[in-house]
């Protein structure tokens, strides 16, 4: 007996690394050293800081991972992988270095598992980070065959003086919206109930496949559409920046949604009012609502709602903030202002 006899194919693994090679060095930075194969990744700090901050993040994709592997559409995830934690680290004013993944797998699928390191790599050039490493696991009899699982760590840099953290927020500042690409990577496991059906009481579902096409959403499946990837906002937020705009605060609205989120850029003493009729609610989400039978609170719980990221901007900011967006075609809304309170989001149940 064998390693590979107990299912675990060291050979297989090997020549996989090898087909990674390319995309990984297509997202080298000028600060990554050293070359692709070690034991480790090496990038040194940009030159020009003076006290340079580092800030990490980590994240999955969640049950998303299920619709990808459902439909044998595996290109995109890897994309979502990236921008949930780029977006995070960006929420600090912070520009992403590098990328690693952790990639675990019942069965070693080299076909498969390069489309998902292809989706990755994409999100890393998107995002103007190297993908400097990673991990691949086979691990037969925890996974079950045809299933993988996913997790991304992120690691950027601030200047100390322009790390955001709450404290640069102040009452009257407005608060714009950036607009999402679909559902993201939040909330799939009530979208899968709701499209696959389920025994939950109260949820009237099921009795769809993931190759549907549904009226209200256009001519793309179902899982095209739930599995569009995530906006990664790095780029465009990071050019505002550059070209003057003073930022006072970012959300990345995730799992939680609106809700949860948004307040989480605030300082003591502070809430957000938002205008829930100030941006348009993509009709996936309606579909979804009406379908699994969700109450409108549920949804602003669960999802995006159409807005995938916030700037806080001064009063005096917002309408070059909105001017400078839609110039480059970001749709972006006017959606709220920071009140006194005691951290909630307002607005929503009136």
């Amino acid at each position: 007996m064998d390693y590979r006899e107990a299912g675990v194919d060291v050979v297989a693994g090997r020549d996989f690394v090898r087909r990674l090679r390319s995309m990984v060095e297509s997202t080298r930075r000028p600060e990554v050293l050293g070359a692709f194969g070690g034991f480790s990744g090496v990038c040194q700090i940009p030159s020009g800081y003076r006290e340079p901050v580092l800030v990490s993040g980590t994240d999955g994709v969640g049950t998303k991972l299920k619709i990808a592997q459902a439909t044998h559409s595996h290109s995109t995830i890897g994309i979502d992988l990236v921008a949930m934690c780029v977006n995070d680290i960006l929420t600090s004013g912070a520009e992403p270095l590098f990328f690693l993944d952790y990639l675990a797998t019942g069965k070693l699928d080299p076909e498969v598992l390069t489309q998902v390191v292809e989706g990755i790599a994409s999100g890393c050039r998107q995002a103007g980070c190297a993908l400097l490493g990673g991990e691949t696991a086979e691990m037969p009899g925890f996974y079950s065959h045809g299933e993988y699982d996913l997790a991304g760590f992120c690691v950027g840099i601030v200047e100390k003086a322009e790390l955001l953290d709450g404290s640069q927020v102040q009452l009257g500042d407005q608060v714009i919206g950036l607009a999402s690409s679909g559902v993201h990577s939040n909330g799939l496991s009530l979208v899968r109930r709701v499209i696959e059906g389920g025994s939950s009481a109260g949820l009237a579902a099921g009795g769809y496949s993931w190759s549907d096409r549904v009226a209200p959403l256009g001519a793309a499946s179902l899982g095209e559409i739930f599995l569009t990837p995530t906006c990664i906002y790095v780029e465009p937020i990071r050019a505002a920046r550059q070209a003057g705009l003073n930022i006072h605060g970012m959300a990345h609205i995730t799992g939680g949604g609106l809700p949860e989120n948004l307040p989480r850029c605030l300082g003591f003493g502070q809430s957000i009012k938002v205008d829930p009729a100030s941006w348009p609610v993509p009709e996936v989400f309606g579909w979804l609502s009406r379908v699994g039978a969700i109450a409108t609170r549920d949804m602003y719980h669960t999802f995006n709602m159409g807005i995938g990221f916030a700037l806080v901007v001064g009063p005096d900011q917002v309408d070059q903030a909105l001017h400078w967006l839609h110039q480059r075609h970001i749709a972006a809304y006017k959606m709220g202002q920071v009140v006194a309170g005691s951290g909630e989001l307002l607005g929503l149940e009136e």
